[in-house]
């Protein structure tokens, strides 16, 4: 299945787990793909992976915090420079998670959290949908699709008083897709929302949740959702004609309830 096959895509995040699956299905489906996250190590072994699957020149590397304007503005100019186009589909994927309430959480890692899941989202936001801007006419955009896909989650959807500072950000990172949704759609910009549920990951590690916590979410809800598994979606949302826009997306393993 080659259904991208001519698009430009930059996928931060992509060292591990989500953001990783979905820079090889993107890649699969014939996108060029740029790479984006601190650990550059990690990013030139994905790059590797993908050129030798798929072929040479069909991957390329921008490492750095992404939550810093001038690593986000090299990443989209990695793209025009390495693949001759202004990406048309960037998935906005890093983020951290945090263990704990309001309450109980560590504070010393809360501006940190914030820094990533939100001021570097939106500034990532902000700065491929002007770009796109600059690339739309009212003449052409049904022409060529042109995708902003935001990373939510189902505990920026519900309340989770195991992770509620990081749903926080999730419902703060919801409120801009749908506020950006509803200024550049009519332009032609489609911006998604991918709320995934429990996927298995890094991500809990990080996040500092327990083995016995982990350990109850397969034993209530497994098996619970696989990296793959959210970027077949999002690959499914990018593939659709320019007219047709798939906005939000909740994706749960299929046991489990709640959040």
């Amino acid at each position: 299945m080659h259904d991208l096959e001519g698009r430009s895509a930059v996928v931060s995040g992509a060292s591990a787990g989500i953001g990783r699956a979905v820079a090889l299905e993107l890649a699969r489906r014939g996108a060029r793909v740029v790479v984006n996250a601190r650990r550059v190590d990690r990013l030139e072994t994905l790059q590797r992976e993908i050129e030798s699957e798929i072929g040479p020149g069909r991957c390329a590397v921008a490492a750095g915090d992404c939550a810093e304007q001038g690593v986000i503005d090299a990443m989209l100019d990695t793209a025009a420079d390495s693949f001759g186009k202004p990406a048309d589909l960037v998935v906005v994927n890093a983020g951290r998670g945090l263990a704990g309430s309001l309450m109980t959480s560590d504070t010393a890692q809360w501006e940190d959290m914030v820094r990533t899941n939100l001021l570097g989202a939106a500034r990532l936001m902000r700065t491929a949908a002007g770009r796109m801007l600059d690339a739309v006419t009212p003449e052409t955009w049904r022409d060529h699709p042109h995708d902003i896909v935001m990373l939510g989650s189902t505990v920026g959807r519900h309340i989770s008083p195991f992770s509620s500072m990081y749903g926080s950000t999730k419902f703060a990172v919801h409120s801009l897709a749908e506020a950006l949704r509803r200024e550049v759609g009519p332009k032609g910009i489609r911006v998604s929302l991918i709320e995934p549920a429990i996927v298995a990951s890094e991500f809990q590690a990080v996040a500092g949740y327990s083995d016995e916590l982990v350990a109850g979410f397969d034993e209530r809800f497994g098996p619970v959702l696989e990296p793959a598994d959210v970027a077949r979606t999002i690959a499914f949302i990018a593939a659709q004609p320019a007219s047709v826009h798939v906005c939000d997306a909740v994706i749960r393993p299929t046991r489990q309830d709640y959040p």
